[in-house]
């Protein structure tokens, strides 16, 4: 196995994988302007890629879900993130990222969102231990190293049951969002808790990586929880929307990020053609805030439909 994760200097700042946010065109852009250790994907379903093969006899080229498993050599290291209850479709997808060159997998075992719960994936993951280690086993048969994403419980913090069954595993890397399902995202994140997970890894697997995840909004800031909590690094999710340039610390004007914005739509047409402009609204929402005359722009902006829309827009406004 080829561990890139030993290769890498701490502390780690990584990229963290969203639904219709982490794609392939997001990626790039962060790749250019402030590129971090680590990125993830989207999550995808290893049960999506393994039925349409197995059952529809889709080539795996023609699966509409590999649109979130594009990637670039310009990311690299890049991890896939996957998610099944289902050993044996976790096997033949991690298999599969293999062959499309990724650097690792991660496998889901936090997300909240009751469809994916119902599958026995995501945070469901957490009420059945024994699978969560039978589809870990099974994506290690890829050859790939793995790592989970996971919470500290389910409806009450778990810390103490839960994580020791993960670290049981010899994962690369274990990264935590430091909340419940229940509690979803509103509260702040328990970084207090963070020390307790360190010091079961010290004492159950020393070779394993922990990152921790929720509410890190500036490099300062993660940097000083990991030097607080004794982590090995941190993962960013919300603190990149319309900020590509997090993880390089760099403050920008309003006309260089709304540019930038301009770039990403361009390579989001590019790149993800099937894909429905309307999931840009969320990225101009983020890219036109906290100037004179942002919510004007912002409404123009989510009324668009093409790059060449958006391009008009930021004409007359003479960003371009």
């Amino acid at each position: 196995m080829n561990n890139f994760w030993q290769t890498l200097k701490k502390p780690l700042f990584v990229l963290a994988p969203m639904a219709d946010v982490t794609d392939v065109a997001f990626r790039s852009v962060i790749a250019k302007y402030g590129k971090p250790d680590v990125m993830w994907t989207e999550f995808v379903a290893a049960d999506g890629l393994y039925a349409t093969r197995e059952k529809v006899g889709m080539k795996d080229e023609e699966n509409p879900l590999m649109q979130s498993l594009l990637f670039t050599k310009e990311e690299s290291p890049i991890v896939a993130q996957l998610f099944s209850s289902n050993p044996e479709n976790m096997e033949y997808a991690a298999k599969l990222c293999a062959k499309l060159g990724f650097d690792g997998i991660d496998i889901n075992m936090g997300c909240p969102d009751r469809s994916i719960e119902k599958q026995g994936a995501g945070a469901a993951h957490m009420k059945d231990p024994e699978t969560a280690k039978k589809v870990i086993q099974a994506a290690k048969k890829s050859g790939l190293p793995v790592s989970v994403k996971t919470r500290i419980g389910y409806n009450k913090e778990e810390i103490d049951a839960w994580i020791p069954e993960l670290l049981s595993q010899d994962l690369v890397c274990l990264t935590v969002h430091l909340r419940t399902r229940k509690e979803m995202s509103k509260v702040a994140a328990h970084w207090e808790l963070m020390p307790r997970i360190v010091a079961l890894r010290d004492e159950l697997a020393p070779d394993t990586l922990i990152l921790g995840n929720g509410d890190v909004e500036s490099i300062e800031d993660g940097n000083k929880k990991i030097e607080e909590t004794g982590c090995d690094g941190v993962m960013v999710g919300r603190g990149i929307f319309g900020n590509p340039w997090f993880f390089s610390g760099k403050e920008v004007s309003k006309d260089e990020k709304l540019k930038v914005m301009f770039e990403h739509t361009k390579l989001y047409e590019e790149l993800l053609p099937q894909k429905n402009f309307s999931i840009m609204r969320k990225h101009y929402k983020a890219y036109a805030n906290g100037f004179d005359g942002a919510a004007e722009l912002r409404a123009k902006l989510f009324e668009t439909k093409s790059r060449e829309e958006v391009e008009k827009i930021l004409i007359d406004e003479k960003i371009i």
